[in-house]
This record gives structure tokens, C-alpha cells and sequence, in this order.
């Protein structure tokens, strides 16, 4: 269990097999997408940022899905307790987006009528870049985030295969406690970031699934004493027999874990959701603040889930046995079903 990669290596084979299901806390494997063996209505790519303040949080996605491109910008108000979103779907773009293969080089750029994301790199930072005609009610959106690059930290890179079929697999990479600055303004109204106090993260990700899948992800990034803390963790794709994707982050440096337990109530998405490891190292409850729930059914496609937001209370334990606490910081969970 927790296989951790040595060496860098090219993800798939010839087959188009992993090379080496496992994790690792560094990018270390070379994607390429032309050694993919499945079709290219099968192959999904994404980069989502979602950046977070004690009052409101964005997030920006940029995702090529094979049959479908889903660009999206959402606004999330911790006062009102209401999501602002909009979203572009497109249909056959079969990576005619051109994501990157690094999540650290590689600018992603989308353009249409009344629509601009740029996701872009320079040395030491990420830029988002969004502009959007007719946000809400009449109102444009215009966004500049600068986010700390932090190529030092470790972050949490998986990669998995699927029992079912070697030429599925889930390459994912999670970079948290990103430290955040800018503005985003929407009509006369701003919304400001400040890097001594707000975080964000990025999902990046690469692969070919199986048609059905239910997962869970959860993730926090916060100060504490002013130290950057934070976990991912989440389960669901694949076969996780050789690694899970369950990290803890503190001052840049990464704390595995094993497995860790969603408990949540499936009938009421908004009453306290608790995340407990099986060594007993993180033991939280978040009570929800905002539920983003989505249920797309286009036949044939179908994305039915939750991502909430909250306050997260309890603890978390380094490696060495050192104890987190965490009192009201917000992050967020999710329980997602698709069907494509």
C-alpha cells in the first residue's frame, strides 16, 4: 500500500499501460497524450483553481472532456450562502483545447464571443486571467489572480489504473496552500485576495476513466499561526491498492496517509460531514456553509453530486507525531456520480 515512484518515467507504456501505478510528491512522470490506447472520445483533461477567502471563493475550470469542453467560472458567497456560476459547455473538441502536459509549464488559453480564460505560467507564479461578458444579471466579470508557484512544496501526484481495463488510468495532481493575490470585479463590485491570509488550490488531471464512477474529494488550505496547512483526500477512481491520495500539508512538506473515511448523511448534504484515517492521524467534521449541487443528465451523461463548502474543526497529526488543530478554517468536500 503506498507505493512511492522513484525515478521519473514516461506515465504509459507502449501499451498504454501505467508504467508504475503509485504516488509521488513531485511531478515526476512524463504525460504524453499520443501514447494513450482508448479513443479520443474517452480522454479527459482539466485544470480547475479554486481560490478561497474567509467571505467568498472562486473557481476558474478549463476541462477537455473528448465529446465535450466545460469552461466554467463560479462565485461562492459564504454570507448570502448562494453560488453564481457560468458555464460554457462545448461538444466534440476531442483536446482541440490543447491543455498542457505539465501541470507546472504550459499556458492553457480559451477564447470564444464574450469569454476569455487564461491560465498562464512565469517563473515563480500562476496567473488566472477570466473575463466575462454578461456574468450575471447584465454584470461582466473580470478576474487577475496572481498565485504563488511554490515549486519547492510537495504536493500530492497519483496515478491509478482501473481493474477493469489497462488502458484506463487516473493521473491526477493536487497543489494546495498556494498563496493567492489580485481582484476579481464583478459589475462595480470587487473582490479582493491577499497572499499573508488566503490560499488557493489547483486539481489538475489527466486520463481515461471507465463509464461509471462515484468519488469523493476533499481539501483544505489555510493558515495556522502562519504556517500554510492543509490535506487533500479523496478515493473512488480506480484501484487504489498501490497508493491512495490522502496527504497532509504542513510548511510545504507532505505527511501520507493511508485511508480515510467519509462520513456523510445522503439524505441531507448541508449536516455535518466527518473525514477519520484509519491510524487515527485526522479526525475533522465540517459544518456546511454552501452546497454547489449539480445534476446534468443529458441521457448518455450524467453528472449528479455535491461539492460543499464549510468550516472544518478537529485535528490532524504530522509524521513525527506533531498535532494540528483546526478550528473553523474553510475548505471543502465533495461526492460526485458520472455517467460519461
Amino acid at each position: 500500500m503506498n507505493h512511492l515512484i522513484e525515478k521519473e518515467q514516461n506515465l504509459l507504456n507502449q501499451k498504454g499501460h501505467l508504467n508504475e501505478p503509485g504516488y509521488h510528491i513531485k511531478e515526476i512522470f512524463n504525460y504524453h497524450r499520443t501514447m494513450i490506447k482508448a479513443s479520443r472520445w474517452r480522454i479527459k483533461e482539466w485544470d480547475y483553481y479554486c481560490a478561497i477567502s474567509d467571505k467568498y471563493a472562486f473557481s476558474f475550470t478549463v476541462a477537455d472532456l473528448g465529446y465535450m469542453a466545460l469552461i466554467t467560472a463560479s462565485l461562492l458567497d459564504f454570507q448570502s450562502q448562494e453560488e453564481t456560476k457560468c458555464a460554457k459547455m462545448k461538444f466534440f473538441t476531442f483536446g482541440k483545447l490543447n491543455l498542457p502536459s505539465s501541470a507546472d509549464r504550459g499556458d492553457v488559453i480559451y477564447l470564444d464571443k464574450g469569454r476569455s480564460f487564461k491560465f498562464l505560467h512565469t517563473e515563480d507564479s500562476r496567473i488566472i486571467e477570466v473575463d466575462i461578458k454578461n456574468f450575471t444579471d447584465g454584470e461582466n466579470l473580470s478576474a487577475k489572480l496572481i498565485l504563488s508557484k511554490h515549486l519547492e512544496d510537495d504536493r500530492m501526484l497519483i496515478a491509478t489504473p482501473f481493474k477493469e481495463n489497462q488502458t484506463r488510468f487516473y493521473y491526477n495532481q493536487k497543489l494546495n496552500c498556494l498563496n493567492v493575490s489580485g481582484e476579481v470585479k464583478i459589475g462595480d463590485k470587487i473582490y479582493s485576495f491577499s497572499p499573508e491570509k488566503d490560499l488557493a488550490v489547483l486539481d489538475w488531471g489527466r486520463g481515461v476513466w471507465t463509464y461509471k464512477n462515484t468519488w469523493y474529494w476533499g481539501s483544505l488550505s489555510c493558515f495556522i499561526d502562519g504556517i500554510r496547512v492543509g490535506y487533500n483526500i479523496g478515493y473512488g477512481f480506480g484501484d487504489t491498492s498501490m497508493a491512495t491520495e490522502n496527504m497532509i500539508f504542513y510548511d510545504g512538506k507532505a505527511h501520507k496517509l493511508n485511508n480515510v473515511r467519509f462520513e456523510i448523511d445522503d439524505n441531507d448534504f448541508m449536516k455535518p460531514w466527518r473525514f477519520i484515517s484509519d491510524d487515527g492521524r485526522m479526525d475533522l467534521t465540517m459544518s456546511p456553509i454552501l452546497d454547489r449541487r449539480d445534476n446534468t443528465n443529458l441521457l448518455i451523461i450524467k453528472n449528479i453530486g455535491h461539492q460543499v463548502f464549510g468550516k472544518i474543526n478537529g485535528h490532524l497529526i504530522l509524521d513525527n507525531g506533531k498535532k494540528i488543530l483546526i478550528q473553523d478554517k474553510i475548505g471543502f468536500a465533495e461526492k460526485i456520480t458520472n455517467h460519461y
